[in-house]
């Protein structure tokens, strides 16, 4: 027996659940734990670190209690680089960049962190579980290459958002067609289970792959993870993508500048929803993770001897790590505690692939250091748990909802563009679908059932391509939801709608935490 198939055997953890959230650093998020666990690089390693603006003023680590950050800091590729050069000196210059009016408050907040005991969720789970302080998100840049990197090992080359013409016209993002986790879970010796959740618009749909049919029946709203991790561990999928909700005034992705404690609440259920389930509990492993840092400050300098993932490498050699981001590993199989290795998303993938014996996703992943060795695997689950955790419906109310209700990133604009990408691929099926079945309908009755599992939705669709693209903001984000359920049913005229429709149950999916 092998040693991979012996350490598989011994492992009780059946169910990995991946929570990727939106843009913090550990310092700004985690980094105040070190007054827990002595041993974690934290803000007190931070002490005499500082940031200048190039006007004269210092900035040095501080603690914070704003909720809403103002302001999106720029964490583009070129930003990060300038960020990151000098021993991690340039975060501060780099914001002043981009907000050159911004005040001495807004800038400090580049250089805030959370005190202890502020963040309900994260700060209990890290007090409670193991804190990964050496985690880095896989490339110095922003969301999407780094969420590529988290469920592929690769970026294929990328390293930034799509901007201009990019944003405009099918291009890189619409391609991303490399071999996912999924397609490792799809085709596993003995096939894994796996589903992933979401509240308005899956961000992984932009990996070619989860658009086929038998991907695309995997993704369900997020409400339904409350009943299901209410149910059967057994049936219980081996591994789950949670996306959070990345448009509206419920937006929950911690992307500034929306309430964190929005957030916090989406951390706080999930965990609640798994320990609430002592079977599901004691055979999981929740990994509660940042795909990247968002321009805020971290004193930890990223390494640069990481593995090149492919040959994707003309415009960055994928030798430099990004950022230090927030990573917890929860499960009763977790002591509280820190881990000193040094890991980035594709130590996750390294830890799946191994575990069920799926094969490496790229150079990166095979050389990755496996998150196995922050578990324990032998003697009994863990009984001193914290059996629920709450936040207060108080703390939801955010101070600024203008800044909610009117704010756009470039994960939102992004996501916006390849949802039009979507519909305008499937204008153009529906089309010469009609055509075929037209031709169809001159031989039998197949016309009638055509125009009632499709006639429909061509309808609805046409009326959102004839409004203004710049029209209400609620419009464009339901838009861009409604290309979910417009693939879906392109592949499958039964399953239900999702989108606009059921907007009502979405933004009140998690169950009321008492205050």
């Amino acid at each position: 027996m092998s040693d991979v198939e012996q350490n598989t055997q011994e492992d009780p953890i059946k169910h990995v659940v991946l929570l990727l959230m939106e843009n913090h650093s550990f310092d700004q998020m985690l980094g105040c734990l070190d007054v827990v666990h002595k041993d974690l690089d934290g803000v007190r390693n931070a002490a005499g670190k500082s940031n200048t603006d190039g006007q004269g003023h210092t900035f040095s680590p501080r603690e914070t209690r704003e909720r809403q950050m103002k302001h999106d800091p720029n964490h583009e590729h070129k930003a990060v680089m300038a960020q990151i050069a000098d021993n991690n000196s340039g975060f501060v210059r780099s914001f002043v960049n981009d907000y050159p009016h911004s005040s001495i408050a807004a800038r400090q907040d580049v250089m805030g962190y959370y005190p202890y005991g502020f963040l309900p969720a994260l700060h209990t789970l890290g007090a409670q579980f193991t804190v990964c302080d050496q985690w880095f998100s896989s490339l110095p840049g922003p969301t999407w290459p780094n969420r590529f990197f988290a469920l592929t090992g690769t970026s294929k080359g990328q390293v930034d958002m799509p901007s201009g013409l990019d944003a405009l016209s099918p291009h890189w993002y619409t391609e991303q067609d490399q071999d996912t986790i999924f397609d490792r879970l799809n085709n596993a010796r003995e096939k894994k289970t796996w589903k992933v959740y979401f509240y308005d618009f899956p961000a992984s749909l932009l990996l070619k792959n989860q658009r086929r049919a038998e991907n695309l029946a995997n993704y369900h709203l997020f409400d339904t993870f409350f009943r299901d991790a209410a149910g059967s561990a057994a049936e219980f999928p081996n591994f789950v993508l949670i996306e959070p909700k990345y448009f509206g005034e419920a937006q929950n992705d911690d992307h500034p500048p929306h309430n964190i404690m929005k957030a916090e609440k989406l951390i706080a259920d999930t965990y609640n929803a798994l320990r609430s389930n002592q079977a599901l509990w004691e055979s999981t492993l929740l990994v509660i993770l940042y795909d990247e840092h968002g321009g805020f400050y971290d004193h930890v300098s990223p390494p640069a001897n990481a593995d090149a993932p492919d040959d994707h490498t003309t415009s960055f050699d994928f030798k430099r790590l990004g950022v230090r981001v927030p990573a917890l590993l929860v499960s009763p199989w977790c002591e509280p505690g820190v881990c000193k290795e040094q890991f980035d998303h594709c130590s996750l993938l390294k830890y799946l692939c191994d575990k069920w014996q799926l094969g490496p996703l790229g150079a990166r992943t095979q050389a990755a250091t496996d998150i196995r060795v922050a578990l324990r695997h032998r003697g009994t689950a863990r009984t001193d748990t914290p059996a629920f955790i709450r936040v207060t419906n108080q703390s939801l109310i955010a101070e600024h909802t203008e800044l909610e209700r009117k704010s756009s990133n470039g994960n939102q604009y992004g996501l916006h563009h390849f949802a039009d990408h979507l519909h305008a691929e499937l204008d153009q099926l529906a089309a010469k679908a009609v055509d075929a079945a037209t031709q169809l309908a001159r031989t039998s009755n197949a016309w009638v059932r055509f125009k009632s599992a499709l006639g429909s939705q061509v309808m609805r669709f046409g009326q959102w391509l004839s409004q203004d693209f710049y029209d209400a903001k609620d419009q464009r984000d339901g838009r861009t939801a409604q290309a979910f359920t417009r693939l879906r049913q392109s592949v499958d005229p039964t399953s239900e709608p999702v989108g606009n429709d059921a907007n009502a149950t979405i933004s009140g999916a998690h169950p009321p935490s008492p205050d």
